[in-house]
């Protein structure tokens, strides 16, 4: 597989954009941030976390939701895509690894999407071969199908979603959309 990176410009993805559907305003998307972020802090916030963000697609979410947990914690960030600018996964492309250790602490991974769950249960296994004590994983969402490939199931969930291609909120249309204010379906023509 290459790991070429498909590109469009930024007048498709206005276009695209101009025909997706609103799934979740930014309001609902925040509230349930809000409320995710009470959950990690009941569950974790006595363990001084390293709260690790998969970029790219987790940077809103983890910038979002560390702002909401009043503990300390350290933050650090892992790149690894199956998607490579395209609506269909690929083998995993691992792009940058954490700097700090993972040996004997707690860790959150944060991650825009649990789709078919690949990804996560790839970065959720790296984390435990780097002897973290205790892996938890947060997704600001859910999707809701049967295609499933990994056992894999997030500990904290922001919000379920239908079995659509979204965008908005960390979650990209071809390397574009990830800063739409709300999580938008795309138009099935785009796909």
């Amino acid at each position: 597989m290459s790991n070429e990176v498909k590109t469009i410009s930024a007048e498709e993805a206005a276009a695209v954009y101009g025909r997706a559907r609103l799934l979740l305003s930014g309001n609902k998307v925040d509230e349930a941030i809000k409320m995710m972020a009470q959950r990690i802090t009941d569950t974790l916030g006595k363990t001084n976390p390293v709260v690790m963000c998969i970029m790219n697609g987790g940077l809103i979410t983890t910038g979002k939701l560390v702002t909401q947990l009043d503990f300390p914690l350290q933050i650090d960030y892992l790149h690894a895509t199956r998607y490579r600018n395209t609506t269909s996964g690929h083998e995993l492309n691992w792009i940058k690894f954490p700097s700090l250790s993972l040996r004997g602490r707690t860790v959150l991974v944060v991650d825009d999407i649990l789709d078919e769950g690949a990804t996560l249960a790839a970065v959720i296994q790296y984390c435990r071969d780097q002897h973290a004590e205790t892996v938890y994983s947060a997704v600001l969402t859910d999707k809701l199908h049967n295609r499933k490939v990994s056992e894999v199931k997030a500990d904290f969930v922001g919000l379920e979603i239908e079995d659509a291609y979204v965008f908005g909120y960390g979650l990209d249309y071809k390397g574009y959309l990830r800063n739409a204010p709300g999580i938008y379906a795309i138009d099935p023509a785009d796909s």
